[in-house]
């Protein structure tokens, strides 16, 4: 199981690694904010840099989870190689586990330039445990996002899955807070954040880099977006495996 996963998660990584635009694409948008709003805005002040660097990491981590699984899979999909691999006696299971494994790889490659250029061109700082319940609140983070993303690769076709993801990516951004100092939204983004996935993620990041306290109402929110979005990721699973196969 462990070296099929793992055989799984490097073709994964290859097919990423000839084709790295959707991981450019993944790390441009939270970088570029970076470094047109954060950097000339928030960069002088390290509390507002470490929170602002906090929320573009979350920023990322939602983009690329969303387009890597959410697209991927629908790319995957569409190919006859898929069909096949279906076949296989080794089942389902390392192949799924292979690409989680895949996405959390480059979802932390994809952070990269974020945490570069909070580091050289911003006062963000944290502590070195910081910074490793950082590292651990990615994956937490990356949770509903990334099942969000399955949801959309086995619900829909390649075209449509990635207008899904290129349409709410920026309104889970904005909403839930992401583009605003710790509770210093405008007044709708505060009223509708705490119940949106992306406010309990970056809630989490923010405690984790900095001296937060999440909210109870951001938290039970992201955890029933976690629950919600995985029970849609296997029924689309289900559908899509008895359609293949009737």
């Amino acid at each position: 199981m462990t070296t099929l996963t793992l055989v799984h998660a490097r073709y994964q990584l290859l097919e990423t690694i000839r084709i790295p635009i959707a991981l450019i694409g993944s790390a441009f948008f939270p970088a570029a904010s970076m470094l047109f709003f954060v950097v000339p805005f928030a960069g002088d002040d390290p509390v507002a840099a470490t929170y602002a660097t906090a929320s573009m990491v979350t920023f990322s981590i939602m983009v690329s989870s969303l387009f890597t699984y959410g697209v991927g899979v629908a790319d995957d999909r569409s190919q006859p190689w898929d069909g096949y691999m279906r076949t296989l006696a080794a089942g389902a299971a390392p192949r799924f586990a292979g690409r989680i494994l895949a996405g959390m790889a480059m979802s932390l490659v994809s952070l990269v330039p974020v945490v570069l250029i909070g580091a050289l061109f911003t006062e963000a700082t944290t502590t070195a445990l910081g910074f490793l319940l950082g590292i651990a609140t990615v994956f937490v983070g990356a949770l509903p996002f990334t099942l969000m993303g399955l949801a959309i690769g086995y619900a829909l076709p390649l075209k449509a899955a990635l207008v899904v993801c290129q349409v709410i990516f920026f309104p889970l951004a904005f909403g839930g807070g992401l583009m605003s100092a710790p509770d210093q939204a405008p007044g709708f983004i505060q009223t509708i954040a705490p119940y949106l996935p992306t406010r309990g993620a970056v809630e989490l990041m923010w405690a984790a880099v900095g001296d937060y306290s999440p909210h109870a109402t951001s938290l039970v929110a992201f955890a029933a977006w976690t629950v919600a979005a995985g029970a849609v990721a296997v029924w689309a699973y289900r559908r899509d495996e008895g359609r293949r196969f009737r």
